[in-house]
C-alpha cells in the first residue's frame, strides 16, 4: 500500500510559479515510479510528469522546460515545480505511485487566470 498526500495547488496569474507536493507513505525507490497527472473537466486524466525509481524523468510536451519533477529521499517527497504557468495549465493535479498495483492522491486545484 502506498498513501499518497498531495499539497500546495492554489490561485497564480499567468506567468506564475508553484510548487505541488506529494508526500508519500514508502519510498521512491520501493515503487516503479511515481507521477503528476492532471485533469480538466471533460477530459481525459493525462500525465504530466514521472520519476522513475532511477530517478529518470519524462515530461509531457506541452510542459517542458517549465515544469520540473524531483524527488526528496529525506522527505519521501515528490515535488512538480511549475514556472512560466499558463492558463491551459489549469486543472486538478493528482500525485500517482506504480507498484504491481497503483494509487492516487485526493488531488490538489491549481488554477491560473488573471
Amino acid at each position: 500500500q502506498v498513501q499518497l498526500v498531495e499539497s500546495g495547488g492554489g490561485l497564480v496569474q499567468p506567468g506564475g510559479s508553484l510548487r505541488l507536493s506529494c508526500a508519500a507513505s514508502r519510498s521512491l525507490f520501493s515503487v516503479y515510479f511515481m507521477a503528476w497527472y492532471r485533469q480538466v473537466p471533460g477530459k481525459e486524466r493525462e500525465q504530466v510528469a514521472r520519476i522513475t525509481n532511477i530517478l529518470a524523468t519524462n515530461y509531457t510536451d506541452s510542459v517542458k522546460g517549465r515544469f520540473t519533477i524531483s524527488y526528496d529521499k529525506a522527505e519521501n517527497t515528490v515535488y512538480l515545480q511549475m514556472n512560466n504557468l499558463k492558463p491551459e495549465d489549469t486543472a486538478v493535479y493528482y500525485c500517482f505511485a506504480r507498484t504491481n498495483s497503483i494509487y492516487w492522491g485526493q488531488g490538489t486545484q491549481v488554477t491560473v487566470s488573471s
